[in-house]
């Protein structure tokens, strides 16, 4: 769930050749052989670079999204985690430091972990899942300083204002998204008020892709989307399929989420709310990086007139939702 610092440049990637990347590498200590393989990600550039000795992963930022700060509090909340045995991948240092430049880009290295995404099914791989969360919980006590808060001002309202003004949001259609989107901040933003839930440091966009599992267990990345908030963010976008199939998920997850912290079932009153916030804000991301070539590539559906009818679809829905009770509940 991507975070904007500003909007970047149209081709942000430009320059990031295959010659600067290998360069790089070999800047930080490393011996690239020149295999090199782009992993899938949108909003910064990772790559697997091929070494005489184990490969490795090369993460270069998306220039302007975040301060330099920002980006040292993921990586110091990532070795906080691997120094407490936490499955997380922190990232290389040299003389102290982990963030690097090459040419206008700001880097990091990561040991190589491979892995299955999306394969944490069982009600055992889940208990497994939930006591790790649990631990990050209790190393995530306390706050960041320069990267976001999950709440209405940071993430709805500018969503909001973006899509408002996407040029392909339908002329006859933007009135009623006005109007929509106004009751939803309001119900979003009452029920976060309500449940008045603790803020602490979390992995922020903690789904099943963000969960690799191989025969050594499971591993958590992509710690790009940190932030602050409450901590049923790390734990609703793991819940699959019915509510029945929801109930037995989180049962699972808190069995082993509370050997190591409480969790208090309010926040429960809060998936929905943050399903809402979440549907906003992912669209906003795409009308944000339209102007990157990437993103018309892989997404061109959003230039559609049909994609934001059903949007609006979308939002109706969760509007039901959010006026109504809500319907998961913690098994006895």
């Amino acid at each position: 769930m991507p975070y904007d610092r500003d909007v970047t440049s149209t081709t942000p990637y430009a320059d990031l050749t295959p010659e600067l990347i290998l360069s790089a590498a070999e800047t930080v200590g490393l011996a690239p052989t020149g295999g090199f393989q782009a992993l899938a990600s949108y909003e910064n550039r990772v790559y697997k670079i091929e070494t005489e000795d184990v490969p490795w992963a090369v993460k270069f930022y998306r220039p302007n999204r975040w301060t330099d700060t920002a980006i040292a509090e993921e990586h110091g909340f990532l070795q906080e985690l691997v120094d407490a045995e936490i499955p997380a991948v922190a990232p290389l240092a040299r003389d102290g430091e982990t963030l690097f430049h090459a040419g206008s880009y700001r880097f990091a290295v990561f040991p190589w972990r491979p892995g299955r995404a999306g394969c944490v099914e069982t009600p055992s791989e889940r208990q497994t899942l939930g006591r790790h969360l649990g631990r990050l919980h209790l190393i995530g006590a306390g706050r960041f300083t320069a990267r976001p808060t999950l709440d209405v001002a940071s993430f709805v309202d500018p969503a909001i204002t973006t899509l408002a003004d996407c040029p392909f949001l339908p002329a006859d259609l933007r009135p009623a998204f006005l109007a929509t989107t106004a009751r939803l901040r309001a119900l979003v933003a009452a029920a976060f008020a309500d449940v008045g839930a603790p803020h602490l440091r979390l992995h922020g966009d903690c789904h099943a892709g963000n969960v690799l599992t191989n025969d050594s267990g499971l591993t958590l990345v992509d710690f790009d989307d940190c932030l602050n908030g409450p901590a049923i963010q790390d734990l609703w976008m793991l819940l699959p399929g019915d509510q029945t199939e929801q109930e037995e998920a989180l049962a699972a997850l808190l069995q082993g989420y509370e050997l190591f912290r409480d969790f208090d079932p309010a926040q429960l009153r809060l998936i929905e709310p943050l399903r809402t916030a979440r549907l906003l804000h992912y669209n906003a991301w795409l009308a944000r990086r339209w102007q990157d070539p990437a993103f018309p590539r892989a997404f061109p559906w959003f230039a559609e007139d049909r994609h934001f009818r059903e949007l609006m679809g979308l939002l109706a829905t969760q509007e039901q939702r959010l006026d109504a009770p809500p319907i998961l509940r913690r098994a006895p």
